[in-house]
């Protein structure tokens, strides 16, 4: 009798491999969200991000692992972002509305760099020879 296999088993990294996937995640989203709460409320600690950070990272890993379809992938990016602004909301001590300000910037920043990087790296390995 074969064990059951689920998604991240069938990675193919094992579990170091899924385990540095979230942590460069998680530092990449709290790197943006750094930049983000330093955009809206000045100096802050940014100590402070490395809290935010691997909640949105967690919940997008995982339902990106367990999703069936489109769905529940846009239902999970809900989710994040929603648990992204009471991580903030809970660490920088702040209102919902402003809360939910820097949340949206914290999305922003992420797609932008995101996007640039992920630019650069196909450009770095499309390069010929």
């Amino acid at each position: 009798m074969s064990p059951i296999s689920i998604p991240l088993q069938s990675a193919g990294g094992g579990p170091l491999a899924i385990a540095g996937t979230f942590a460069s995640f998680a530092v990449f989203l709290s790197i943006t969200a750094h930049i983000a709460a330093r955009n809206v409320l000045g100096d802050v600690p940014v100590r402070n991000a490395f809290l935010v950070g691997p909640v949105p990272a967690a919940i997008s890993i995982l339902i990106a692992t367990f999703a069936e379809n489109d769905p529940v992938l846009f239902g999970g990016l809900f989710v994040a972002l929603a648990l992204d602004g009471v991580a903030i909301a809970y660490v920088y001590g702040e209102s919902r509305k402003l809360s939910a300000y820097i949340t949206l910037i914290h999305f922003v920043v992420s797609v932008i760099l995101g996007t640039i990087l992920f630019g650069i790296w196909a450009l770095a390995t499309s390069a010929p020879g």
